[in-house]
């Protein structure tokens, strides 16, 4: 039954996008983890919670946007080899330094709304509504978290040595 009334062929480079979006997520998902349980220093208490939140976030669009996949009937992705196969998201690794910590996340956030971004490309050229709404929504949310952590870095910045 097509139940969208979008032929499943019209929305197989959506699902390639959203699948990518998916590897993403979880590969930051995982780098927001290791910060949230090696933040260390003086802004650790800020730190410490803003990381939990950005990950709790992540959860929950990785599920959105897997069930988005499914709603279009196709399969996500499901293997941590292929997140880290698909993502365009780099494992931050052992990172110490709070500032770093913020920057990769920055870094990561750029990518994910590259991702974003052609994924509502697809949807748009597919006449997928449905995706659109999703992505754009977090495409919004994502970007506001941006500005303020780098509003937050650029407070934190190392001085510059005259």
């Amino acid at each position: 039954m097509n139940y969208l009334g979008i032929e499943k062929t019209k929305t197989d480079k959506t699902v390639k996008e959203l699948n990518q979006l998916l590897a993403c997520h979880h590969v930051y998902y995982q780098n927001l983890r290791n910060f949230h349980w090696n933040v260390q220093g003086e802004n650790f208490f800020a730190l410490h919670a803003q990381f939990e939140a950005l990950y709790q976030d992540a959860r929950t669009q990785i599920d959105a946007i897997a069930e988005r996949i499914l709603t279009l009937r196709h399969r996500p992705m499901s293997n941590m080899s292929d997140y880290l196969d698909a993502s365009m998201v780099d494992e931050a690794g052992n990172v110490k330094d709070d500032r770093k910590m913020v920057s990769i996340t920055l870094d990561n956030h750029k990518r994910i709304i590259e991702c974003m971004r052609n994924v509502l490309d697809a949807a748009e050229n597919a006449g997928d509504e449905g995706t659109n709404d999703l992505i754009s929504g977090f495409l919004g949310d994502i970007e506001k978290k941006s500005w303020m952590l780098d509003a937050w870095l650029s407070h934190h910045r190392e001085p510059v040595a005259a």
